[in-house]
């Protein structure tokens, strides 16, 4: 008989597997109603094939003992402000974790390590202020993930969806944004649909490279780029990024010739022996001037 795997309670959610063993039959009757417990469904909750709804039920916390062959869980319109570290390790049959509207600031590391079926997260209308490096470690299955609402985040990590080539849908709108490394969209090969609108973007130099990447796959990508808008500089404020050409960026490629730095040199020069021309003749005038009124006050004395 293969070990079972149970979720107890707590801040840290550590799983459990119990050794087989030869039982009699009352052991065998006691065991089936403890399992039965432990992976029944939660107060509040209701449960249906695989399904586990606990959204809209104003909880703090996160319940502690779900079915263990739960695929869809939804813990929508609560008021969680943190996942405990592992509270996810015992179900490995999730497909889809439903978590918007909330009030999570972060997620702990290594929440999906072995949430490899994983295909589809929400985590809009939280408070999340960055995407840190490999937070989807393991979760390669990922189709799509839903980021958007999210107004303190500022940050996301070049590393923050490595290894997600099966993503096909993206959502970073309304957030905090102002720069996205390129780096972090590189490696998602099978992203169709990228929406990037509603953030404070900074249109300057940093911001060329993730607009060519995006013109070169407008075709095979859907994104909201056209409503997408500058924030800064004040120049180009209010103008939406696909508006910007090469032409905006001229000035981060400008480099200076040997003729540039000598014509900067010769003016260097001249601005140097002006000055000192300017303070010598200044000089000159004062002591002049020092002289001259000394020469009236002997003359009325």
């Amino acid at each position: 008989m293969s070990a079972d795997c149970v979720q107890l309670g707590g801040e840290q959610f550590t799983p459990h597997c119990y050794p087989a063993m030869i039982l009699n039959p009352f052991l065998v009757a006691v065991v089936v109603v403890f399992a039965s417990a432990v992976t029944g469904c939660p107060v509040l909750c209701t449960c249906r094939s695989q399904v586990v709804d606990c959204s809209g039920l104003r909880l703090f916390s996160v319940p502690p003992d779900l079915p263990l062959d739960t695929r869809n869980l939804s813990l929508a319109h609560n008021r969680l402000t943190s996942i405990p570290a592992g509270y996810l390790t015992c179900y490995t049959e999730l497909r889809v974790l439903d978590l918007r509207n909330n009030s999570l600031v972060e997620l702990p590391f290594g929440l999906f390590l072995t949430s490899k079926r994983l295909s589809h997260l929400d985590l809009s209308y939280n408070n999340l202020t960055q995407v840190v490096a490999n937070m989807f470690q393991e979760a390669y299955n990922l189709v799509h993930i839903d980021l958007s609402h999210n107004p303190w985040l500022r940050k996301v990590h070049p590393q923050a969806f490595q290894g997600l080539v099966q993503l096909r849908d993206l959502d970073l709108s309304y957030a905090g944004l102002s720069f996205l490394s390129l780096e972090a969209l590189e490696g998602l090969t099978g992203l169709v649909t990228l929406q990037i609108s509603g953030n404070p973007w900074v249109c300057g130099c940093t911001m060329e490279p993730l607009l060519k990447w995006l013109r070169n796959r407008i075709q095979r990508c859907m994104s909201d780029t056209q409503l997408a808008e500058c924030r800064e500089p004040p120049e180009v404020e209010g103008a939406p990024l696909f508006s910007l050409t090469e032409e905006s960026f001229k000035a981060c490629h400008l480099t200076l010739t040997l003729d540039d730095y000598l014509f900067i040199a010769f003016v260097g020069f001249v601005v140097s022996i002006a000055s000192v021309a300017t303070n010598f003749l200044l000089g000159i005038t004062a002591n002049c001037c020092h002289r001259w009124s000394k020469a009236n006050e002997d003359e009325e004395i």
